[in-house]
């Protein structure tokens, strides 16, 4: 692969196996696409992948994808943690080698038409793809979810930039761009007080005066008994994990909650796992390159 980019296509299905199965087909024993990971949490009920190729191999792929969703999922009866907007919720393209931001802005388009014109899904543009200001954050489109879109789209300042102007009735609608990389890490705390979760995300998050390129939402793990502090970091060279880590442990101790384990959603650039040990282990004079893997 002589240009390489990266897609996280987010579902909303994390309970049918059958349907998340059918899904990842999609991505495997394809010429010049490659499915790297793939999971699926019951309570968010929601799936992530994570698929790299090149650039017009992979927008085949993630159209077939999008396809096999919409003919599955319906979110008229839908219910899980995770906010959500479309059966197909959100398709990032990321430049990973070879290729720049711009051919990530290009496969998004493409992408973007196909589920409008094919699918009959409306599409918003977001992150760097975005044609209007209030579409650049991925919260302020999917604001309102799928039981409010419909009122929603009435407003000229919604219409979409691909498909048509009202939902779709089962797949709701669907957010496609180009961004940086992005690390999807969540903290669960010994608790199942929601509210303390959701106070908080409000302390970390960007939005709220919290961190530099965090995004930030408290949900309740039902199985688990669990609240969690379930975050996006949008840019984790300005915002690291360890120092996200560190604050929501922070923020904890004011209710006497002590933090239960963390996890990463998909997968990770290797410089924000580099960051964590070297902050943890206060290594002086550290150099990624003393990363075997890096000089193989």
């Amino acid at each position: 692969m002589n240009k390489i980019l990266e897609t996280v296509p987010n579902f909303s299905e994390g309970r049918d196996k059958v349907t998340i199965e059918a899904i990842a087909d999609c991505f495997r024993g394809r010429e010049g696409v490659k499915l790297l990971d793939y999971s699926a949490d019951k309570d968010h009920n929601r799936s992530v992948f994570t698929v790299i190729g090149e650039p017009e191999a992979l927008r085949d792929a993630v159209i077939r994808a999008a396809g096999v969703a919409l003919e599955r999922i319906d979110l008229r009866v839908h219910h899980g943690q995770h906010p959500r907007m479309g059966a197909v919720d959100v398709i990032p393209f990321i430049p990973i080698k070879g290729c720049a931001l711009e051919e990530a802005d290009q496969t998004a388009r493409e992408v973007g038409k196909a589920l409008g014109e094919q699918l009959g899904q409306p599409v918003f543009l977001y992150e760097r793809s975005a044609t209007r200001p209030n579409r650049e954050n991925l919260s302020d489109i999917r604001r309102g979810e799928f039981e409010g879109m419909a009122e929603k789209m009435k407003d000229e300042g919604w219409t979409p930039d691909y498909g048509p102007n009202t939902i779709h009735p089962s797949g709701g609608v669907t957010a496609v761009g180009a961004r940086m990389p992005l690390v999807a890490f969540n903290i669960n705390l010994h608790t199942d007080k929601l509210e303390i979760a959701q106070a908080i995300a409000k302390k970390v998050r960007h939005s709220n005066g919290g961190l530099r390129y965090v995004k930030a939402m408290g949900v309740m793990l039902e199985d688990r008994h669990q609240a969690q502090v379930s975050m996006n970091l949008t840019d984790y060279t300005q915002s690291s994990i360890y120092r996200v880590f560190e604050l929501v442990k922070m923020e904890a101790r004011r209710y006497g909650v002590n933090v239960a384990g963390s996890e990463l959603i998909g997968l990770t650039p290797l410089r924000a796992l580099v960051d964590c040990a070297e902050y943890y282990l206060q290594m002086e004079g550290f150099s990624i390159e003393q990363v075997l893997e890096t000089r193989l």
